[in-house]
């Protein structure tokens, strides 16, 4: 099953980034609508990516990268984080907070600034605050797409809050398919079916049959 979604996520990104690098050709950045502090986000790949701009067309952000893995040249390490390297970087836990150009943050994609103004019930911290605390937690990390991604960076140095409203999202439309009904029927079924097809009818086969389904039931 993980060849599968391996390959899957690569032949996905090689497309996108097929895709992106044409509306790189043609799609250009004004500068001026930016100020050090904004918080920038763009669609890019398979989910939404965050970054800080600092001025002079720099931008801090966390993004997952496999080439630190593979080689400890830094002028190729530097280079613009494709989005095969992104998607294999997700994979092997490996991200840095970085300092990219505009340009190479938004990889082609149209950017929404301080978006997240709307959304975050806290608010947030002067532009120059927000700057040095995206400057000051450069380098790598552990990377995690549920616990610690872009937004969780961005939001931190933004509004003083490492949380994503992504991953929250996703937990919940997990939560809802896996704690359904349904899945208490399917997975009752499926207990009996390894049950009497193994023909282990025992204490130790049943209490699990029942208590599994009895409990995503209760969840749902």
């Amino acid at each position: 099953m993980f060849p599968v979604q391996f390959f899957s996520l690569f032949y996905i990104a090689v497309l996108a980034d097929f895709e992106e690098k044409k509306k790189k050709q043609t799609l250009q950045y004004d500068l001026s609508k930016y100020k050090r502090g904004d918080l920038l986000e763009v669609p890019r790949t398979l989910f939404t990516h965050f970054g800080i701009y600092l001025g002079n067309n720099r931008v801090a952000h966390l993004i997952p990268d496999i080439l630190p893995v593979l080689t400890t040249d830094q002028k190729a390490i530097q280079k613009m984080v494709t989005n095969n390297r992104l998607i294999l970087g997700v994979l092997a836990k490996k991200a840095s907070v970085r300092v990219d150009s505009v340009e190479d943050f938004a990889y082609g994609a149209e950017i929404l600034v301080n978006h997240m103004d709307k959304v975050c019930s806290r608010a947030a911290f002067e532009g120059e605050e927000v700057a040095r605390r995206a400057e000051k937690l450069f380098g790598s990390v552990v990377y995690s797409l549920l616990w610690y991604n872009c937004e969780h960076y961005v939001m931190y140095c933004r509004y003083g809050t490492s949380m994503s409203f992504q991953t929250y999202q996703f937990c919940k439309a997990v939560r809802k398919l896996v704690c359904s009904k349904m899945s208490s029927l399917i997975s009752l079924l499926l207990g009996l079916f390894i049950m009497f097809y193994l023909e282990s009818v025992t204490l130790f086969g049943i209490l699990p049959t029942i208590i599994i389904p009895f409990t995503i039931w209760m969840a749902s």
